[in-house]
């Protein structure tokens, strides 16, 4: 997985903590701002404000920590965003949510169409 630069300040950080403790949802809106947020919480899921490299590698199986919902184009198959979503979504309903795309006609990658998927809980 690529690395990506990455900067919370002190008024995100305890905007989403503040958010979290009054048990609202925290969207992240595209796959940079998972990865930021996601590696920036400790295993309380409490974020710290930090700047610098994320490289973390999300893939099925990863315990969510702060995220709960995100917004993100439709990523190439078999792709290391698409292992992100499916981590995040579930693989099944990744992989349907793909199927109707794909019949469809969306278009995917970088300028495609979007969607909001939500974790499971």
């Amino acid at each position: 997985m690529h690395s990506e630069w990455r900067e919370i300040s002190v008024q995100t950080a305890d905007a989403i903590n503040r958010a979290k403790r009054e048990g609202r949802r925290v969207i992240a809106i595209g796959t940079t701002a998972l990865r930021s947020l996601e590696s920036a919480a400790d295993e309380a899921g409490v974020v710290r404000a930090e700047s610098g490299p994320t490289d973390i590698f999300i893939t099925p199986g990863y315990r969510f920590r702060v995220v709960d919902g995100l917004w993100t184009n439709f990523h190439l198959p078999r792709s290391t965003l698409f292992m992100l979503v499916s981590a995040f979504a579930g693989l099944e309903w990744m992989q349907a949510a793909y199927v109707h795309a794909i019949a469809q006609g969306y278009r995917f990658y970088s300028y495609g169409d979007a969607s909001l998927l939500w974790r499971p809980r």
